[in-house]
């Protein structure tokens, strides 16, 4: 597939991006495919913050409402979904925006994916099962003696981490690590203008407040209430989402409604914290403050797009 060019909007939740994608979108002729792990979840709309039936309406979104939430959905699939938006946007003769907060998924799109090994069926369920005797703590250890670099960077929940790291050096004898220094991220599949929203911290903590209390509002517990109704249970990764989780807590009894309100504020300036961390370190993107600078992140995109200014 030949690189197309795409304008990108990065940002913590909260930032605005879905406001700047759309504005740009119209003044570009383009097409939005959203980068946002959660707004793929048909019925989670509510708490993932999706654009409004409107907003979708006015502008075409891509990888919006493909999934349901038993599914695991991960960075590869969402490269693969986005690479195929791609093609059919372009193919029609429309400019191409990616817009949100999930890394990873960026990151794969951009620069592919770690060229690792899969694994062995057998190996996994027998480090599985090894995990349910031994405990998570017990397998970073055996991780730690064959890949410290890695083992360094995993917390000791994060069971499916840990397995798939000993998952490959058991079938290889080489360190994850390694691998990920030598093939992760290597050069680019896509040429890309990188844009993030800078918002000031103690105002992004206010708009996180503020659209938390929103979603309230609007009825996230009755969203939750719905997919728990519908089967999907709450230990699901999707359902383990900021704002799902809390919720379901709540409806079962576990907590009060403003715990449950003070949690999900709470994680979410947390992921924001994280989401500024990853972004931060990608040298590529270029901070401006929104709506401020809405005319000069437009004319970048003009100049990139190599249009003339309107």
């Amino acid at each position: 597939m030949l690189p197309t060019k795409l304008l990108v909007i990065v940002g913590p939740t909260a930032s605005g991006k879905s406001e700047l994608a759309l504005k740009l979108a119209r003044k570009l002729a383009a097409e939005i495919v959203s980068a946002d792990s959660m707004q793929v979840y048909r019925g989670m709309d509510i708490g993932t913050a999706k654009p409004s039936t409107e907003q979708l309406a006015a502008t075409r979104h891509h990888l919006i409402n493909i999934a349901d939430p038993d599914r695991l959905f991960s960075a590869a699939d969402f490269a693969q979904a986005a690479d195929a938006a791609i093609q059919d946007i372009t193919r029609r003769g429309k400019r191409v925006i990616v817009a949100g907060g999930t890394g990873l998924y960026i990151r794969a799109l951009l620069k592919g994916l770690v060229d690792s090994p899969s694994g062995a069926g057998e190996i996994r369920r027998e480090l599985q099962e090894e995990s349910r005797e031994l405990g998570n703590e017990a397998m970073l250890e055996k991780l730690r003696l064959v890949d410290p670099q890695l083992a360094s960077r995993i917390h000791p929940n994060n069971r499916v981490r840990i397995i798939r790291a000993l998952e490959v050096y058991q079938m290889t004898g080489i360190p994850l690590s390694r691998y990920q220094q030598e093939h992760a991220f290597s050069g680019s599949r896509h040429s890309s203008l990188q844009i993030g929203i800078r918002v000031e911290r103690k105002e992004l903590y206010r708009r996180i407040d503020e659209r938390v209390e929103q979603m309230l509002r609007e009825g996230l517990l009755d969203e939750v209430a719905k997919l728990l109704a519908a089967g999907y249970c709450p230990d699901l990764k999707a359902m383990r989402a900021i704002g799902y989780k809390e919720s379901a807590a709540f409806l079962a009894g576990e907590c009060s409604l403003e715990d449950a309100e003070a949690l999900i504020k709470r994680d979410t300036r947390r992921y924001a914290k994280r989401q500024l961390t990853w972004f931060n370190a990608d040298p590529d993107i270029i901070w401006l403050e929104y709506p401020e600078n809405f005319a000069n992140i437009l004319q970048l995109a003009h100049d990139f797009f190599e249009l003339q200014g309107d």
